[in-house]
């Protein structure tokens, strides 16, 4: 396999491709339909889950692969308890895709490597938005591209870096469909002076680019959904941890998350 900084690079194009095909269906009069357990899915989700997995198979044959919608279909690799927890892949081919199905922009393909429960590489692209983010952790670098979603990549774009929370008051930022009470109930012991609402996995990229500071879920999530945004997150200085900054590690049973809280800088 390729060393983690072309493996990186290998990612984004990849993760572009997949924008592309979610653009392609996001210009027609798609249909959704519901799965088993009653979350939505486009034939966009499953065309750019099917770009990454070849192309993942291709860059790293040997590292295990969990997609969400093979996942869904019973096509999951032993992964916890298993050698092959040592390194594997998380992939969410549409993060948001009720923002897609609503024709908001805020909607997202979400790669990253997992290594030892922890991740390492990160990709976050909003086709819509033309603007990809990635995080490299044990470089600790992460940066900004104005990407297209065509896989052209004529730099890795501008470094960006989590802020210290500012002396005034923080701004959080929460999930545009899955804002909680517990949330809210949270958020109040803290001095917070601005909210911003967004879908998908941008809310761990605007901590991670310092437009935000705190990220609380209070509620359920899947590996898949968290791990590309927790590496951005991590490599620009930023971190995550449990309600009671108990580590957070993925490959765990079911790939279910338990609440967490995305930081900016300490």
């Amino acid at each position: 396999m390729a060393s983690d900084s072309a493996l990186l690079q290998s990612l984004i194009y990849t993760a572009q491709r997949a924008g592309g095909a979610i653009m392609a269906v996001y210009a027609t009069d798609f249909t959704v339909r519901d799965k088993s357990d009653a979350s939505p899915v486009t034939a966009a989700d499953e065309a750019a889950e099917k770009i990454i997995l070849a192309d993942l198979a291709a860059i790293a044959p040997n590292v295990p692969v969990v997609a969400e919608e093979a996942v869904a279909a019973g096509r999951v690799p032993a992964i916890s308890g298993s050698s092959n927890a040592e390194r594997f892949f998380l992939v969410d081919p549409l993060d948001g895709t009720r923002e897609f199905i609503s024709h908001r922009d805020e909607f997202t393909v979400n790669v990253a490597l997992i290594e030892r429960g922890r991740p390492i590489l990160g990709v976050v692209f909003a086709p819509a938005r033309r603007e990809l983010y990635w995080g490299d952790v044990n470089l600790g670098k992460a940066g900004h591209i104005d990407a297209d979603p065509d896989g052209t990549m004529p730099s890795m774009g501008t470094a960006i870096a989590a802020r210290r929370a500012p002396a005034d008051g923080l701004t959080a930022v929460a999930s545009r469909s899955h804002r909680t009470p517990e949330t809210d109930a949270f958020l109040a012991n803290y001095s917070v002076k601005e909210f911003r609402s967004i879908g998908s996995s941008l809310k761990f990229c605007l901590v991670a680019s310092g437009e935000a500071d705190v990220y609380p879920r209070i509620g359920t999530t899947m590996e898949w959904d968290t791990a590309a945004g927790h590496a951005v997150l991590v490599a620009a200085g930023g971190r995550m941890t449990g309600l009671e900054g108990e580590a957070f590690t993925y490959g765990k049973p079911g790939f279910r998350n338990g609440n967490f809280i995305a930081w900016g800088r300490e």
